[in-house]
């Protein structure tokens, strides 16, 4: 029997050890993997490639999301199902544009954990059960709706990991040495940021990068509107 390859991307240690227990108990899934940031998350599937990796939506150094846009160009052949401690559906957009299979969260029991990596193998998406409603207008129609609208298609791929960073209120020295580049490279690319997004400060690309799903976390609550 052909076994369902799988990559678990997610950045509390304790976390993906259960989620390794759970799924190693099915006979038809096989984990082949563990990454702990979205950039070893892109390096291990170009390794291992994996059939689907179980990706936390906020991940350090390079976002869930970014990291299933950057798997989800380079390798179509890899289903990327994203994982959320939040059950808010106005995530399930920015899931959408990312080019993910399907969305769950943490909550979710096991059985359906093995559920969505089956049937995201097989080609189907997969929504967390309490989104069926927003999930019937499909993947596709979301995509369309989003894709107009996302400044972000502008961006490369290392502006965004700069973005996130920003926001995530690190400084353009540890940003430098996080991505082994020079401080005069980290505050260039802060400018063009500023530059691409028509943004003046990093308020506000904070508050573009919560807005875009590029970070998850509580900095909502201190930023003022």
């Amino acid at each position: 029997m052909n076994r369902v390859t799988v990559l678990l991307a997610e950045d509390h240690q304790i976390v993906r050890e259960g989620f390794r227990l759970l799924l190693e108990s099915e006979s038809d899934i096989e984990v082949v993997g563990e990454a702990a940031t979205g950039r070893e998350a892109v390096q291990l599937t170009r390794k291992l490639k994996p059939a689907v990796v179980v990706m936390d939506i906020a991940m350090p150094l390079l976002n869930g999301l970014e990291a299933t846009r950057q798997i989800r160009k380079d390798f179509p052949e890899t289903k990327v199902l994203i994982l959320s401690a939040h059950s808010d559906e106005a995530y399930l957009e920015h899931v959408a544009v990312s080019g993910a299979a399907g969305y769950l969260v943490k909550q979710t029991s096991s059985h359906i954990l093995a559920t969505a990596i089956r049937e995201i193998q097989r080609g189907n998406t997969f929504f967390n059960p309490a989104s069926k409603k927003r999930g019937r207008l499909g993947l596709s129609k979301l995509r369309s709706n989003g894709q107009h609208k996302k400044r972000t298609n502008s961006l490369s791929s290392r502006e965004i990991e700069v973005l996130q960073l920003i926001a995530e209120g690190v400084a353009n020295k540890q940003i430098a040495a996080e991505l082994g580049v020079s401080f005069k490279t980290v505050d260039k690319h802060r400018q063009n940021l500023m530059t691409k997004l028509d943004l003046h400060d990093v308020a506000g690309l904070t508050r573009y990068a919560i807005a875009e799903g590029i970070i998850v976390c509580s900095v909502r609550l201190a930023i003022s509107p």
